[in-house]
C-alpha cells in the first residue's frame, strides 16, 4: 500500500512538473521580445535612453525581426528545465509537508506561509544550481554585448537599416566562444545573486498559494483564477528583487577583459556610474514581461495538468477494458 501511495505521488510530481515545463514553453514563446528589451535596457547601461517603441525599432533596423527573438531556442530549452527541476522539488517538498501533517493529525493539509516558503527555497535552489548555465548562454546570446553599436549611437539612420542584418551565432558557436575564451566556471557567472534571487520564487509561490487557498474556500479555482493570481504574485515578487535581477544580468554578461565584481562590488559600480535608478533600469518592460509570462505560466499548467489527471485516469480504463 505505501509502495502503491509512493508510485502514485511520484507520478504526481512528474506530471506537476512536465505541466510546468509545457506552460513555460508556451508563456515564454508568447512574452520573448519582451525579454529581449528588459535584458538589453539592463546591460546595455551607457546607451542613450530611449522608450520602448524606439528600442523596438532599433534592434528591429539592425538585426530584423528575428532579433527580437536571439536567443530564444536557449530560452525554451531553459524555461522547460527550469520549471521541470522546480516543480518537481516543489511538489516534493509539499507532498513531504502535508504527510507530516497527516503524522502530526494537523486539522489542514494546506501549506502554512513557512512551509510555502521553505518548499520554494528547497526547489529555487535547486533550480538554479542544475540551470544557471543555460541562462547564462542564453544571456549573453540575448545581450550580443559584442555586436552591439557603440555606447553612444542613437537610432540608425535609413542607410544603415537597409543593410544585411548581422548573422547571429548558434547556441552551441557561444558555448564554444564562451569556453574558449573564460573558461567553464564562466557558466556559472552570477550564481550568488541568483540564489538571492531564489527569494523571487520564494515570494511569487507563496503568495500565489496563500491567494489560491483563499479562493478555493469559496470555490473551485479555474484557469482564469490562476492567470490573474500568478499574475499578481510575480508583480509583487519582481518588483521587490529587480535590482538582484540587474546584478545577475551584468554578470552573465561581463566579458574577460572587463572588471570581474562580486555581487556588492557590482552594486556598488551600478550606484557609483548610474545612480540608484542604474538598478532599475528596464524595469518597465521586464515587470510587464515577468508578469504576462507568469500568468500565462499559471493558466497553462492548471490546463495541462488537468489534462495529464484526465489520461493517466483513462489509462487503466483501457486497461480494465481489455
Amino acid at each position: 500500500m505505501a509502495q502503491t501511495t509512493s508510485a502514485a505521488q511520484q507520478g504526481d510530481n512528474i506530471a506537476h512538473a512536465l505541466a510546468g515545463a509545457g506552460g513555460g514553453l508556451l508563456s515564454m514563446t508568447l512574452t520573448y521580445p519582451l525579454i529581449t528589451l528588459s535584458t538589453r535596457a539592463q546591460v546595455e547601461s551607457k546607451r542613450a535612453q530611449s522608450s520602448t517603441y524606439d528600442a523596438v525599432r532599433r534592434i528591429v533596423q539592425r538585426e530584423g525581426i528575428t532579433g527580437l527573438y536571439s536567443g530564444l531556442d536557449s530560452a525554451l530549452f531553459g524555461i522547460s528545465v527550469t520549471n521541470f527541476v522546480y516543480y518537481y522539488w516543489y511538489e516534493w517538498t509539499r507532498a513531504f509537508f502535508e504527510r507530516a501533517a497527516i503524522r502530526t493529525s494537523r486539522a489542514s493539509k494546506k501549506l502554512t506561509t513557512l512551509e510555502s516558503m521553505i518548499a520554494g527555497a528547497i526547489a529555487g535552489s535547486a533550480t538554479v544550481l542544475i540551470t544557471n548555465p543555460i541562462w547564462v548562454i542564453n544571456t549573453r546570446m540575448t545581450a550580443r554585448q559584442s555586436e552591439s553599436p557603440s555606447e553612444n549611437e542613437s537610432l540608425p539612420t535609413p542607410s544603415i537599416a537597409t543593410e544585411k542584418p548581422p548573422s547571429k551565432p548558434s547556441t552551441l558557436a557561444t558555448i564554444r566562444k564562451l569556453f574558449r575564451e573564460e573558461g567553464p566556471m564562466a557558466l556559472f557567472a552570477g550564481v550568488l545573486p541568483a540564489l538571492v534571487l531564489v527569494i523571487n520564487p520564494i515570494l511569487q509561490y507563496t503568495i500565489f498559494e496563500q491567494l489560491k487557498d483563499v479562493l478555493e474556500k469559496k470555490r473551485r479555482v479555474t484557469p482564469r483564477d490562476a492567470f490573474f493570481l500568478g499574475a499578481i504574485g510575480k508583480l509583487l515578487a519582481t518588483s521587490i528583487t529587480y535590482p538582484y535581477i540587474t546584478v545577475k544580468s551584468r554578470m552573465h554578461v561581463a566579458s574577460k577583459e572587463g572588471p570581474q565584481d562580486g555581487m556588492l562590488e557590482s552594486f556598488r559600480r551600478v550606484i557609483r556610474e548610474e545612480n540608484w535608478s542604474g538598478l532599475y533600469k528596464g524595469i518597465a518592460p521586464k515587470v510587464t514581461q515577468s508578469v504576462i509570462t507568469a500568468a500565462f505560466l499559471f493558466a497553462f499548467k492548471d490546463v495541462l495538468y488537468e489534462m495529464s489527471v484526465q489520461a493517466r485516469r483513462k489509462i487503466p480504463a483501457a486497461s480494465a477494458a481489455k
